[in-house]
């Protein structure tokens, strides 16, 4: 397969993934990403956004969630767990209402049948919105995450502004122009 542009920059850098360069546009344009923020990456493996945070502000603590291993990141808590028991997870769970910041390129296995893929699409991101409602700091917290354009697309919009102050789509230059993924940005839960 042939590695694009992105792909190899990120090798050249170091970095586990092309996808680190979607997170970090929205993170300058956001400036969502202070000093010493509490971040927590839901759906991290392989750990390329974990290791962005961490590149781009090494105070950050950083906690990461996945079903999938992940190869560890210096100062970065990995939890193999299902999204679903992160309230099982006490190092986590001791920081609800805590974190700045709340990552997701989470998403499901496709099965190749539409309308199955974006309920199941759909699904995930709502459980992944209410977590991120759940554990992050009320007065400043933010929330980025990747979904797909869809039929349920405009309804997770609604959902989100339901949830924050502000509510904010990107399409980083980092992702494919055939892609049908799409960013979502959340700032100040309601």
């Amino acid at each position: 397969m042939h590695a694009d542009s992105w792909a190899l920059k990120a090798k050249k850098l170091g970095f586990r993934s092309r996808a680190i360069f979607k997170l970090e546009e929205i993170l300058i344009k956001t400036k969502a990403l202070k000093k010493n923020s509490f971040v927590l990456d839901i759906g991290s493996a392989p750990g390329g956004w974990s290791e962005l945070v961490k590149a781009l502000n090494p105070s950050s603590h950083v906690y990461a969630i996945d079903l999938l291993p992940m190869d560890p990141i210096q100062d970065v808590m990995f939890f193999q767990k299902d999204v679903k028991e992160i309230d099982e997870i006490r190092e986590i769970s001791l920081l609800k209402s805590k974190f700045n910041l709340v990552i997701s390129d989470l998403a499901p296995n496709l099965t190749g049948i539409r309308a199955v893929d974006e309920e199941n699409i759909f699904e995930l991101n709502i459980t992944t919105l209410n977590t991120a409602t759940n554990y992050l700091d009320k007065s400043s917290g933010s929330f980025i995450i990747k979904t797909f354009q869809n039929s349920l697309l405009k309804e997770l919009r609604i959902e989100m502004e339901k949830c924050f102050h502000l509510v904010q789509t990107y399409k980083p230059a980092a992702s494919k122009s055939k892609s049908g993924e799409i960013y979502l940005y959340g700032e100040r839960p309601l």
